[in-house]
């Protein structure tokens, strides 16, 4: 019995999937802290619904993080790479 991955990705997802993975996993975590800094320093500024906004930005970053992580990690290269295994 031959096991395959029927479950691949498309073309859209393998395309995202090699343009995400050039950017250095750092990005987003300094990202996301600029997003903090620069929300504490609108609401010290008394611009409170703009802190707010940009606040909720850091979240996202971090979220984009981990995706760059598991593409780098568990993206389709890592499947298209390994070889098929047989169970007889």
């Amino acid at each position: 019995m031959l096991l395959e991955n029927e479950n691949t990705e498309g073309a859209t997802a393998k395309a995202i999937e090699e343009q995400t993975s050039k950017i250095p996993s750092d990005v987003y975590l300094y990202a996301s802290l600029a997003a903090m800094g620069t929300s504490l320093t609108l609401k010290c500024l008394g611009k409170k619904h703009t802190a707010l906004f940009v606040g909720q930005w850091a979240a996202p970053f971090l979220l984009l993080g981990i995706y760059n992580k598991l593409v780098k990690l568990e993206g389709h290269d890592a499947q298209d790479k390994a070889p098929t295994s047989q169970n007889y």
